[in-house]
This record gives C-alpha cells, structure tokens and sequence, in this order.
C-alpha cells in the first residue's frame, strides 16, 4: 500500500498508541497521512509508558532516520509536570533531545498547589525550553492544579513569557468549568496547537475514572457530547490539530493503524479542515 500525502494540520499524539516507540508512532503518522506525531519521553504518572530518549541513543538515531525518511515531523514532547520540587536543571537533557528532533512544543502539567511557585516555576521552564528551540504549552486538567481553561490563562499571564502558552485539551475543557468565552479571551499568541477527542458529558464522578479516560478510553469525535465544533471555531482556524483518541478496548482490536484512519476520518468529519 501506498503511503498516503500529508496532511500538513494533523498530528497524532502518543496515546493514540501507547505501545508504540518513537520511530513507531513517527511510522504511524506517515501510514495515516498526519504531518506530525507527538511523543512521550517522560511518564504521565510514576511508573508510566514512556520512551526516554534522553537515555537511549540507538533509538533516538532510529527516530530521526524515520523522520528523514517520512517526512513526519515532532509536534509535541509530553509531558513536564511542574511539582513541588520542580528544578528546571532536571529537565535540560529532555530539552536537548528535543531540539535534536526539532520539536516544537513541550507539553506542560502543573501539579504544585501553590500558584505563585507554580507560575514562576513555568517561567523559568519557558525560558530554559526557549533555548533549546520550543516553546512550553500549560494543558488544563480539571484533576491537576490548573483545572481550567481561566486557571491556565491566569498563570500564563503573570508569567509573561514569549515561550509559553495554553495546550486546549478537548476533553478537558468539556469536563471542566471553562467556557468557549474562556477559550476565545486566549491571546492569540499563546495558541500553538489544540487536541481534539470526544467524551461523555459530564463524565465520571471521581478523579480516578476522570484520568482512566483521560489516559484510557476516549471517544471519536462526534461519539460524544462535547461541543468540539464549538471549541474549535473559538480557537485559530489555523491550529495544528493534535488528535489523541486513546481506547484500551477498540484500538488493539482493530488495529493501531485502522484505529488511527478512524480518528482521522471523525476529525475531519467535525472540523472539514483542507489539506
């Protein structure tokens, strides 16, 4: 079969194949006709899948020659999470890879309760990203210490970076209090890429089932109850599109790559984009 064109708004994130390696998901994207993949060096959660590269040169020589020979680009790098003992010296051989794979952004998490940390620990993670290259996108998640799109807004504000920005999950934004007026107040500037999924609305009562599908079980767009065509006429009409739709029960099924072409056919089902 031949490998289909590119679709230059479309990446594919590392949970719609959990299983699959760097060079794998870069494969992925090439087979499903997506621009870009993301990838995750560092776990969601302790103990989490993930490929650190950092540590694994074979595969980050693999990798590149993938993407040489794909035309797939990085989009995205997951996931930094900023905790109570963040040190962005920690962070810096991450960083390198990334600017070794031309990546773009780093997906952000905020963890620390205490915001004021939390902004200036953004801050300098923003400025250390910046120097390798990307730029530091904060990912609302109703279960963290940004759990709304205003939340993210707020801290991005008052850390008054060039480099950093507000990653809108789909999922997240409709599991949450945030409103399209939230999303549209964004500064333009600080809107890089969007992911899009879908979800039952309202979703689990517990932040355990509210991560299992975050993490787990997503649904196709337009499977849901999410206003996705609504968030995303509220953002850029220009945005990179990230599609992360992961399903522990249909995706090893059918197949990552049928899952995949699935989640491709339902994006643009919804948002119509051309190529």
């Amino acid at each position: 079969m031949s490998t289909p064109p590119l679709h230059p708004r479309y990446s594919l994130a590392q949970l719609m194949a959990i299983s699959h390696s760097p060079p794998r998901m870069v494969q992925l994207a090439a087979d499903t006709g997506c621009a870009a993949a993301g990838i995750r060096l560092l776990p969601a959660a302790p103990g989490g899948p993930s490929y650190p590269l950092m540590d694994d040169p074979a595969m980050l020589r693999e990798t590149l020659a993938r993407m040489a020979g794909t035309g797939v680009r990085i989009l995205d790098l997951e996931v930094v999470r900023l905790d109570t003992d963040f040190r962005v010296a920690d962070f810096l051989p991450f960083l390198d890879v990334g600017a070794r794979l031309q990546a773009r952004h780093v997906l952000v998490a905020g963890d620390d309760p205490d915001e004021a940390r939390l902004t200036a620990s953004f801050a300098a993670f923003c400025e250390a990203a910046q120097s390798f290259g990307l730029t530091a996108e904060l990912e609302c998640m109703p279960w963290t210490a940004v759990p709304d799109v205003r939340s993210a807004h707020r801290i991005v504000a008052a850390a008054a970076h060039p480099g950093g920005g507000v990653l809108v999950d789909a999922l997240h934004f409709g599991r949450s209090a945030s409103t399209l007026a939230d999303v549209a107040a964004l500064p333009r500037p600080w809107l890089r890429y969007a992911q899009i999924c879908d979800g039952a609305v309202p979703g689990p009562d517990s932040v355990a089932g509210l991560v299992h599908d975050a993490r787990c079980e997503r649904l196709l767009p337009g499977e849901g109850g999410i206003d996705l065509r609504g968030l995303f006429a509220a953002l850029p009409s220009d945005l990179m599109v990230s599609i992360e739709v992961p399903s522990q029960t249909r995706a090893p099924v059918i197949g990552y790559t049928a899952w995949a072409r699935q989640a491709i056919a339902a994006t643009q089902q919804i948002l119509g984009l051309d190529p």
